[in-house]
């Protein structure tokens, strides 16, 4: 296993990013990659300045999925060792999900298999129009295991299994009719507009952040009834705190000024 770095963090306007940097592998997940992605997820967890973090790739592609050289270099070991290799992705999916702050794929190029799990693993998709999304496992006698967990709540069942099934690739216009995606961008503008949207977000109450996105998150194991009565839970909680009194404040104040 090479020692090279497969990531690199970046912080700035309170926004961290973390770019995957193997480029000449368009930038597949191996175990390094997958255990230095954790390792980047929860520096930025704790950092106090960052309030978003943007995941991408560097170069053409956002992530082409696992690395098959790297599994054809373990088809002879014990299942154990393919147990901790599938877990060392497994935990960054959760890592995703279960960080309170919001996570921004910006996806450029090809997200295929692992890659478009890591990109619909975030809060939002931020696709480059020309993206291209994908899960052809099946083609190579493998199956979208820990994916497909996240793909069914984006899609529906009946997208998800049109993708796993049949392994074709979709573009980022139908990535967002099904629901793949959250936003598509203009190419000539990409970098830019992610930046200025991610940015944006940053500057909310990082407070009224956290709690929209664990109870966004937390509404999947709920009842209509419990969700409701989780949202009057948050509901108070978010009126208690500082943030939420500075805001009705503010807001207050300037309506008076402008009648």
């Amino acid at each position: 296993m090479s020692a090279e770095s497969r990531v690199a963090v970046e912080r700035r306007n309170g926004v961290g990013y973390i770019r995957l940097t193997r480029p000449e592998k368009r930038n597949a997940l191996d175990r390094q990659t997958a255990d230095e992605l954790f390792a980047a997820l929860s520096t930025l967890e704790s950092d106090p300045v960052v309030r978003v973090i943007v995941i991408r790739g560097e170069g053409k592609d956002f992530c082409a999925g696992a690395d098959l050289e790297a599994l054809a270099a373990m088809l002879d070991s014990a299942s154990e060792v393919h147990r901790e290799d599938a877990e060392s992705l497994g935990r960054v999916f959760l890592a995703i999900r279960t960080i309170v702050k919001p996570i921004v794929a910006a996806v450029q190029g090809r997200a295929l298999a692992g890659g478009a799990g890591l990109a619909i693993a975030c809060d939002l998709v931020l696709a480059h129009e020309e993206s291209k999304f994908g899960f052809p496992e099946v083609r190579v006698g493998f199956v979208p295991a820990m994916v497909m967990t996240m793909l069914r709540r984006c899609v529906g069942e009946k997208h998800a299994a049109d993708l796993v099934l049949t392994g074709r690739v979709v573009s980022a216009e139908e990535g967002a009719r099904i629901g793949l995606v959250s936003r598509i961008l203009p190419g000539r503008t990409f970098d830019a507009d992610v930046e200025r949207i991610v940015e944006e977000m940053a500057r909310s109450p990082k407070t009224a952040m956290a709690l929209t996105k664990w109870l966004f998150n937390k509404l999947d194991e709920l009842s209509f009834a419990d969700g409701i009565a989780a949202g009057v839970v948050t509901n108070v909680e978010a009126r208690m705190t500082e943030d939420f009194r500075e805001g009705v404040r503010g807001f207050v104040s300037r309506g008076k000024e402008k009648r």
